[in-house]
């Protein structure tokens, strides 16, 4: 087994309307978790609540080694790694922490970036590659220009390829440089 922290890929069963879902019983437990969350309006006892929820229900990144996740996972029957399809029989998706951190960073830049599946994304949308060159958090970041018909502002797409793509709004104070 390996030893060194990795950005692992989970799925939650549990239903949406969970009390704990588990992105927020594994922050509990002291995981470094992510999961990329949109505001939704629901109606509880009457009242209408704003609240966080995940954008894919079942999707969560946990960075952590596998021989630590391996119990938490092994006594939670919600909780299952996502496996890679064609590879070896049990190797469970991982995400490089590069990747990862530049996704967060990104999505991390707005208050409300806008998720897309990546069966979603159509080569019309994606336009050329480009670098960020700015004095703020996108500072380096690298992605796609997005172009969206009728939309009057910029968009860098940023990817984690196979799982989800994030746009977020580059400023007029933005420079662009195409790669």
């Amino acid at each position: 087994m390996e030893s060194e922290c990795k950005w692992f890929v989970l799925r939650d069963l549990k239903r949406a309307n969970a009390k704990e879902p588990a992105y927020l019983k594994l922050s509990q437990l002291g995981f470094d978790v992510f999961t990329p969350l949109t505001t939704k309006v629901t109606e509880t006892a009457g009242r209408r609540v704003r609240r966080e929820v995940p954008v894919i229900q079942d999707l969560l990144f946990v960075r952590t080694d596998r021989e630590t996740l391996d119990p938490v996972i092994a006594r939670t029957d919600t909780l299952q790694y996502r496996y890679l399809k064609g590879q070896t029989y049990g190797t469970p998706m991982t995400v490089p922490a590069w990747d990862m951190d530049r996704f967060i960073a990104a999505v991390s830049h707005l208050k409300a970036p806008r998720y897309y599946r990546p069966e979603e994304i159509t080569p019309a949308m994606c336009g050329a590659r480009i670098r960020m060159v700015c004095q703020g958090t996108l500072d380096g970041m690298e992605g796609r220009l997005l172009r969206i018909k009728g939309s009057g502002k910029k968009r860098l797409l940023v990817e984690l390829p196979g799982l989800l793509a994030a746009s977020v709004e580059i400023t007029s104070a933005d420079y662009i440089e195409l790669i």
